[in-house]
């Protein structure tokens, strides 16, 4: 039934689903299941919530927050980067915004008392090839490098094809071939430059200058004792880049060469080392001798005019000859002086008030002393000579004579002055590898008295020539004792000293009386002894020849070995230079101090006299001789040392010791 009011539903067909309207109405309708033709303007309804998130002021301070954050973070990493990695950051900056280049600086050049170069730096390079960088093909380049570095194509070809980089092509190469290497402008050439030490002497000044190795360290000579003032402080220079890499403007340092302008002068003099040098040489091949040494030094300071030793070597290509020629034998090998060490005893007797000059003792030609049994070289035909003065004793080098002399002093006293002289000890000169004499020990001394004997004539002690040549000088200025050295000291441009060595001050070993002595003594050994083959026309020569047998390595004296020397004060009227000259091992039966080393001595000081402009001592001499003149004028004029030796007559009356039977000793 239907009530009033009421509408009369729609009806729906048999069996389909009718919902409850509270069912309806309490779910929300999804999308896809919206009826047909509700179309898009349905939505669905979300339920109502509220979030913190939703209120402006909480999201403002989560934005205040991460901002806060982020700045204390900021804060933090930039004290990080501004303390704490600031001096490893900066350091790294630097690496790559500058380039360091360090220039390698050259050594200071060493001069002669003239002025002539004797050793000096140059540039050289070595050229690297690096194949992985050539434009063009291996030969190409190496057919263009070969006539410039003069080397076969074919080499440089198979260079190249060893590897890809780094492949040393040259080495030592001067600036002017290196400036043609440029000049090719071919990519994969490298040239790195070094500086080479160049002696343009050769080896006239071997034994003096040395060398220096591949790192530019002194090696032998000045170059190893005066090393630290020919070296200059590298320098290093700064050049910035751009991030490119390209060079910033006014960082250019320019010329990366430099020097202070100081060089090392030497007191030698190149006109006389030369001249001496084949005076010498020509000496050594006269008489087939194993070696020799010439020594003038100066008797004022002990400056060495002249230091020669054969056989020597090039400094320039020092590799090539053998090591025991860098030492230099004049100061650091020792030999046995023989009958030049008369003089020094002499002087120690005439000091020490144990004789006087005009004394006499009597030569008996042989003696013996101990068991040892000591005579004159010439006593096979020369005898006994009976009672002799010093003065004669030194003339004729009388063996005995000179052991009664020095007999004359007590062993004690004798082995005092010994040491007081400077045996058992250097010279303390400026070059190096010196070597100290020898003396036998005290009680070994006084003990037997064969070795002060075997003392008196030059034998049982041994010393360096150059000690030698000290202790002669000492005769010559009035018996102070100078030190040797070849050093003036650093010069600059304008040739003002700049640094000078220090050296020991003179000592006084004689007085002026004594000195003079036997000066005069060692004139007449000129004038009319040993020495006559030393005289020149018109100058006063002081000199003492001396033949010592060389010791043996099995013991005792090797009677087939000698060493043959003279010494010589010039011009012994007011002595200026003391010449050593020292002959090892000539050969012959007449090779002696007299016949080999006085005419090289007498050559040696004619060219003295040209070089140095010695004025002569007698001019009437020279007047009355026109040979000898000319002789003082020119070198060219001036007799060879082969021709000297001829010209002198044969003097065997020198010095020297008869072997023992039992060949212990002498």
């Amino acid at each position: 039934m239907i009530r009033p009011g009421s509408r009369k539903p729609t009806s729906a067909p048999r069996g389909a689903h009718r919902p409850s309207v509270q069912s309806f109405r309490s779910r929300p309708v999804r999308p896809e299941r919206l009826p047909r033709g509700m179309g898009s303007s349905a939505r669905p309804v979300k339920p109502s919530r509220s979030s913190a998130l939703d209120h402006p002021r909480a999201r403002l301070l989560i934005v205040w927050a991460i901002l806060l954050v982020s700045m204390v973070g900021l804060a933090a990493n930039l004290v990080r980067l501004q303390v704490f990695d600031a001096e490893s950051l900066q350091a790294q900056a630097e690496s790559q915004q500058s380039i360091m280049l360090n220039s390698p600086p050259p050594r200071r050049p060493i001069v002669d008392r003239l002025g002539n170069i004797l050793a000096v730096d140059r540039p050289v390079y070595t050229l690297y090839a690096h194949p992985k960088l050539f434009k063009e093909s291996k030969e190409a380049i190496a057919q263009a490098l070969s006539p410039i570095i003069n080397k076969p194509m074919s080499d440089l070809v198979q260079l190249f094809q060893s590897g890809e980089s780094g492949l040393e092509a040259g080495y030592a190469l001067p600036e002017d071939m290196a400036d043609r290497i440029r000049d090719l402008r071919m990519d994969g050439l490298e040239l790195i430059e070094e500086q080479q030490r160049l002696y343009p002497q050769q080896n006239l000044f071997g034994e003096i200058v040395g060398f220096v190795n591949g790192e530019q360290k002194g090696q032998a000579g000045i170059e190893y004792s005066f090393d630290e003032q020919l070296q200059l402080k590298p320098r290093k220079y700064e050049l910035r880049r751009t991030a490119m890499g390209e060079i910033l403007p006014g960082s250019d340092p320019g010329d990366l060469t430099h020097s202070d302008e100081l060089s090392l002068h030497l007191t030698v003099d190149s006109r006389l080392q030369r001249l001496v040098r084949i005076a010498l040489q020509n000496t050594i091949k006269s008489y087939g001798a194993k070696r020799g040494a010439v020594l003038v030094m100066d008797v004022r300071d002990g400056s060495l005019i002249s230091l020669v030793t054969e056989p020597t070597f090039d400094p320039n290509q020092f590799y090539k000859s053998p090591a025991d020629r860098y030492r230099n034998w004049a100061v650091s090998d020792l030999y046995e002086p023989g009958s030049t060490f008369k003089t020094v005893n002499v002087a120690i007797a005439l000091e020490s008030k144990a004789v006087k000059p005009s004394d006499s003792f009597v030569d008996e030609g042989q003696i013996i002393v101990g068991e040892w049994p000591i005579q004159n070289n010439d006593y096979s035909y020369a005898g006994a000579r009976g009672p002799q003065t010093i003065t004669q004793i030194i003339q004729n080098s009388s063996n005995v004579g000179m052991v009664r002399v020095m007999q004359q002093l007590k062993p004690n006293d004798y082995y005092g002055w010994l040491e007081k002289i400077g045996l058992g000890d250097v010279t303390g000169t400026d070059l190096p590898f010196e070597t100290a004499s020898t003396l036998k020990d005290k009680e070994t001394f006084l003990s037997d008295p064969i070795e002060p004997a075997t003392t008196a004539f030059g034998q049982g002690i041994s010393l360096t020539p150059l000690q030698m040549v000290q202790l002669q000088s000492s005769i010559a200025n009035g018996g102070m004792l100078v030190t040797p050295h070849v050093v003036t000291g650093l010069y600059d441009a304008n040739n003002k000293l700049q640094w000078q060595p220090k050296l020991p001050a003179p000592r006084r070993v004689f007085s002026t009386a004594t000195a003079q002595a036997v000066l005069k003594m060692m004139e007449a050994v000129v004038d009319d002894g040993t020495g006559k083959a030393a005289q020149i026309p018109g100058y006063r020569l002081a000199g003492k020849t001396g033949t010592a047998q060389k010791a043996s390595a099995s013991g005792g004296y090797d009677s087939s070995a000698r060493i043959t020397s003279f010494v010589s004060l010039f011009p012994s009227d007011a002595p200026r230079y003391s010449i050593l000259v020292v002959v090892d091992e000539p050969q012959g039966d007449n090779a002696y101090g007299g016949t080999v080393a006085a005419p090289l001595a007498k050559t040696v000081i004619e060219t003295m006299i040209t070089t140095l402009g010695v004025p002569p001592s007698r001019p009437a001499e020279l007047k009355a001789s026109p040979a000898a003149e000319a002789a003082t004028d020119s070198w060219d004029d001036t007799q060879t040392s082969d021709d000297t030796l001829d010209s002198q007559p044969t003097d065997a009356a020198d010095d020297g010791l008869t072997q023992d039977t039992d060949d212990q000793g002498w």
